[in-house]
């Protein structure tokens, strides 16, 4: 049945048959008379057109978009491995551009507001004098950081972007759940919903007409770089680190801006200036969009407990050197009671009513609002004043519908006398619904919308679009994601096709931004060139061990026994087929990838992934001996292929520089080991084929020398043939040639310190004879490449 045909006779296609949003509910698809809304009627029409499986094909490509790009979302727990798959609802909501720009006219009313009083409670408090706002709650309000008061922000503005949860009432207005200034989350997320729905709704479904992203984000970075004032001056994102639930949206938002994701310990506040650690000194910061809450930025004046800032900031923000996005202290304007204020506020500050109406909220604090809430608790929901948490959030509501969630209070009048000015109820909102695929049909689900506004010269500015949270039933607490819920891209439509975007904007004058590396970013790219090396070297170390023991069945074998005795040097135990400190080694090359994750490719971190998932699955499932021995190649094959990834696909920048340079150390220093244990005359035959096998140069050998391996000749082709990739002198000469492409300060036409130090070391092998190479010559060696290692986190990574 075509769209027009189903409109005629007022019934809905069949791929909609059984889609029935409950009575009383606003549904985003089908109006109040039951019609389907014009502006979902091509996408519909293209969807139904789909058999099931059809459906469920193109819904897949999409899944595994996000799952390719290692999209994810990160739960605060004890868990190890705290990642989650993104829980990506398949089907868009799709609103009417005319109506967006209506919800979008509100919103900067409300924005406006928000700013006006955030200037009010760090500066005059006319508010709290004229009776507009309670004093104790802002007093009280942990979020009032009182060294705040008082600083006027060097851009003039305290807020620069807002983010608004909002949803449609049973009428089919739209009201605001909550507002989000303190580190407002989500526009990253909006763009990967945006390209996951990109792969999943190719022709024939309506593309032209929906509104782009890429222009939101090309005007915001041009804000944020305006801030900076001065051109020597860059604007970064402060970050708490891999550790945060939204860690993956602050990188994904670095490296789609092209700007620095810093963490505290990378910056320095030097002369009232904030500055960044970089491996060529340090620079100057001229906006900071941190997405870090505003008590952990600064150890001195706020959270003398954090681990998560810089010193000294705040008197950096009072000296007017830097513009921060938001304002420290932007949180208070989060807490739940502020919207019982909002809508008085509002008319005493600008003399009109807000466009668009928040949530009903009354704070108990005073005897009138307390009777109200009392004798409407059926209708209510309770929670704590100063929460931030939106009403479906975990741990936000304490109350619901006249009973306790989770709590065991003797009564809820009992509990609102007693805790009173604590308190605030909150209309029990009724949330529109909007399809969701479910079991090969689509059902209506609740859905609020997450709207994210950024400031710019020309006033406020809305991303088209963003992303819908969809609840997983009709449970208002199952819109959050840690209980189920989904999130949906969010297509604002037009009548008519709509002007591509991108990032580029229309100049076609480009000229490549100027990288800087912190040097905490470049002591992670190091030490993963290391670590991933140093894991490669574990699993040969171990694959020769059990090869050797499928063949011999004997633990007692001279050759078993010289490999264990190396093996425990280094902490590696033979007695477990797959030994603690092999995952230990991969977890810290993760660690560190992780850390640079706006640095690091999608394929590499998959890759990465790819091999953690590989050897997690033989834990405690191998065997020693053939088993053991047929794993540890799986796992080289992987871990070669992801070296490889890195070698062939990473930007040749100074980043590049510090990984390459700390594989080259660590295979040197392993290669130096390696020799000066198996090329030992003390050691036990066959040791010679151990050394060559770990050097993965057995046909190499063969094919140069016609015959046996020597000491002389497993010492030629392991340390010193400079067409042997693996050899410890080829390393010196890519550290060599390294060297030069990182910073430094020599005079012109003289090395660095750098390159100074690694030249003796490769002359003295280039010009060494391998009879003359003995294992003390090697343990040598290793101390220089030590000294090496510490000269490097000398210069540029402290």
């Amino acid at each position: 049945m075509s769209k027009s045909s189903a409109l005629r006779t007022n019934r809905l296609p069949p791929l909609l048959a059984g889609y029935a949003p409950r009575p009383g509910t606003a549904d985003e698809l089908i109006d109040a008379e039951g019609q389907m809304r014009p502006v979902w009627q091509s996408f519909m029409s293209a969807l139904g057109s789909l058999s099931r499986q059809e459906t469920e094909d193109i819904f897949a490509r999409g899944s595994n978009y996000l799952r390719d790009a290692g999209v994810y979302f990160r739960q605060y727990s004890n868990d190890p491995a705290p990642e989650r798959d993104w829980p990506f609802s398949h089907v868009p909501v799709i609103i009417h551009e005319q109506e967006w720009f209506s919800i979008c006219d509100g919103l900067a009313q409300r924005a406006d507001l928000l700013e006006q009083v955030m200037a009010d409670l760090y500066g005059p408090a006319d508010l709290v004098k004229g009776g507009h706002l309670p004093a104790e709650l802002v007093a009280r309000n942990p979020q009032w950081l009182r060294p705040m008061v008082g600083i006027t922000p060097a851009s003039g503005h305290f807020l620069h972007v807002i983010a608004f949860e909002i949803s449609r009432n049973p009428d089919g207005s739209w009201f605001v759940l909550g507002d989000r200034t303190q580190a407002p989350s989500g526009a990253g997320f909006a763009l990967e919903n945006r390209m996951a729905t990109a792969r999943t709704f190719q022709d024939p479904f309506p593309r032209a007409n929906i509104h782009r992203l890429a222009g939101f984000f090309r005007a915001f970075r041009a804000a944020l770089d305006g801030l900076s004032g001065d051109a020597g001056r860059r604007a970064a994102i402060l970050t708490p680190g891999p550790g945060n639930d939204t860690y993956f949206e602050h990188t994904y938002i670095a490296r789609y801006l092209g700007m620095m994701l810093l963490e505290g310990e990378d910056m320095i506040v030097h002369d009232g200036q904030l500055k960044v650690r970089t491996v060529e000194g340090l620079e100057p910061l001229g906006t900071l969009w941190r997405r870090l809450d505003s008590e952990f930025a600064d150890p001195l004046e706020l959270d003398e407990n954090s681990y998560l800032g810089t010193p000294g900031l705040v008197q950096a923000l009072r000296l007017g050197t830097l513009s921060m996005v938001n304002a420290l202290g932007a949180g208070v304007l989060e807490m739940r009671a502020m919207q019982a204020f909002l809508p008085r506020i509002s008319e005493v500050l600008t003399g009109q009513p807000l466009k668009l109406p928040n949530i009903a909220t009354w704070w108990c604090g005073t005897e009138s609002e307390r009777a109200h809430v009392r004798s409407h608790t059926s209708e209510i929901m309770i929670g704590h004043a100063l929460a931030s948490d939106l009403p479906f959030e975990m741990g936000a509501t304490t109350a619901e519908g006249g009973s306790f969630r989770e709590s065991a209070q003797p009564s809820i009048d009992a509990w609102i006398e007693a805790e009173g000015g604590n308190l605030v109820g909150q209309e029990l909102v009724t949330l529109s619904t909007t399809p969701a695929w479910e079991d090969g049909r689509l059902v209506p689900r609740p859905m609020t919308v997450r709207v994210t506004a950024a400031r710019t010269p020309t006033g406020w500015t809305f991303m088209p679009g963003g992303y819908a949270r969809i609840g997983a039933s009709n449970d208002l607490s199952a819109l959050a994601m840690q209980r189920g819920g989904t999130v949906a891209d969010v297509w604002i439509m037009g009548d008519t096709a709509v002007a591509a975007e991108s990032m580029l904007g229309r100049s076609s004058a480009l000229s490549p931004r100027k990288g800087a590396l912190p040097a905490r970013a470049a002591e992670n790219l190091f030490w993963l060139g290391r670590y991933v090396e140093r894991f490669e070297g574990a699993v040969r170390l171990l694959r020769a061990y059990h090869l050797r023991l499928a063949e011999t069945g004997d633990r007692k074998d001279p050759r078993l026994v010289a490999l264990a005795k190396y093996m425990k040097a280094f902490g590696i135990d033979t007695n477990d087929a797959v030994p603690d400190a092999l995952t230990g080694l991969l977890s810290s090359a993760r660690s560190c990838a992780g850390k640079v994750r706006d640095r690091f490719s999608i394929d590499g971190w998959n890759a990465l992934s790819d091999l953690a998932r590989s050897l997690d699955a033989i834990i405690g499932m191998t065997y020693p001996g053939d088993g053991a021995a047929h794993e540890m190649g799986v796992l080289l094959r992987k871990i070669t292929g992801f070296s490889g990834l890195v070698q062939e696909n990473m930007y040749r920048s100074i980043g590049w520089s510090f990984l390459a340079f700390g594989r080259a150390l660590e295979r040197s220093d392993a290669l130096a080991s390696i020799l000066a244990a198996f090329c030992d005359e003390k050691q036990p035959q066959g040791s010679l084929d151990i050394a060559l096998e770990l050097g993965d140069a057995v046909m190499t050998h063969r094919q140069r020398y016609p015959i046996d391996a020597s000491r002389s000749t497993a010492i030629d082709l392991l340390a010193l043939d400079p067409n042997n990739p693996r050899a410890i002198v080829f390393q010196l000469t890519e550290m060599h040639e390294l060297s030069k492409m990182l910073p430094g300060r020599a005079a012109p036409g003289r090395p660095t310190a750098l390159t100074r130090a690694v030249m003796p070391i490769e002359t003295r092998l280039r010009t060494a004879d391998s009879g003359a190479l003995t294992p003390e010559s090697f343990l040598t060696l290793r101390d220089d490449l030590a000294n090496l290692s510490n000269l490097v986190s000398t210069l540029y990574l402290r």
